[in-house]
């Protein structure tokens, strides 16, 4: 049986995290009890979410020619993602990301984007195949955005499933918008990109539909431990959350939601189900520090939802 294909078009990042009782406030400095550095990046970590889960995934990406970028891709590499496509830049540093998290566990995140701003549409079409072949196509904003439109474009095309994870938050052109099978912005997010308030979740029905009134096909507002909420047309469904009671890093888990939404719709489910799954994927990934680490594994799923019943 065919393996569930995923192509993801994004970041690769060195992250650098340590772990303290409270977040510093601005001029403040705090002792940490201990660190840790492994790889990152909303794309990499999507793509490790998608094949630890199971699927066939190739990731489009850049990594710096230095100590970090080759740790990067024998990262990837060990994950069983496809590297073909992450190419090496010798003129700039590899991305790194410094992650500080508390006991809450709440985090701050510092990007310093590096190779991954220097990506380009030329990487895309390059790997135009397999965005063709591919039945999902997961995208974020840690890369130039003509590059994402790029592979939007390209994913029209054929009609391949394509998912932009609207993050970090940044304005996105309506045009854009229109295009892509599935949005996914958190409520910061969502908030950004319409204009309206949603920390509710009355509020992010309205900024939901006001998304779809601007073109999107369908969209899900991430809402943490929540959950997500589904808008299609006019409808809007919420997904309850899946809360965890030994959670102690967040890290990574809208990336974890993410890939786990992103083979289950390579699979065929429902967007509902696909949502529903990807809650599961995304709470799971709370569990261990870090963000790969935490990628939950079919095993450690299937354990989960036996648990619950």
């Amino acid at each position: 049986m065919k393996k569930p294909s995923v192509v993801v078009v994004g970041s690769c990042n060195m992250d650098i995290y340590s772990w303290t009782a409270h977040l510093p406030e601005p001029g403040e400095t705090v002792i940490g009890d201990r660190y840790w550095m492994g790889m990152g990046g909303k794309g990499a970590n999507q793509a490790v979410a998608a094949s630890r889960l199971g699927a066939d995934v190739t990731l489009v990406g850049r990594v710096g020619n230095d100590l970090f970028g080759k740790q990067m891709l024998e990262t990837l590499a060990s994950y069983g993602v496809g590297c073909g496509f992450v190419s090496t830049d010798p003129e700039s540093g590899s991305g790194v990301a410094l992650v500080t998290v508390d006991k809450v566990p709440e985090n701050v995140i510092v990007v310093v984007p590096g190779t991954n701003m220097r990506l380009t549409t030329q990487d895309v079409i390059a790997a135009a195949e397999e965005i063709r072949e591919a039945d999902v196509l997961l995208l974020q904003l840690e890369v130039p955005l003509d590059v994402v439109e790029c592979a939007v474009d390209i994913a029209l095309q054929c009609q391949t499933t394509c998912i932009l994870n609207p993050a970090p938050a940044r304005p996105v052109p309506e045009r854009l918008i229109k295009k892509v099978t599935l949005l996914t912005p958190n409520q910061h997010e969502v908030k950004l990109l319409t204009g309206l308030p949603a920390d509710t979740l009355e509020g992010a029905k309205i900024a939901g539909k006001a998304l779809v009134k601007m073109g999107a096909q369908a969209v899900i507002v991430t809402l943490g431990p929540d959950g997500a909420l589904l808008v299609k047309g006019e409808e809007t469904i919420h997904v309850e959350g899946i809360r965890v009671a030994d959670a102690i890093d967040p890290t990574g888990a809208g990336d974890a939601f993410m890939g786990g939404l992103g083979i289950a719709l390579a699979r065929g489910e429902s967007l509902e189900n696909a949502t529903r799954f990807a809650n599961i994927i995304g709470a799971l990934s709370t569990r261990k520090p870090g963000a790969m680490p935490s990628m939950p594994t079919p095993d450690e799923v299937d354990a989960f939802i036996h648990s619950l019943s």
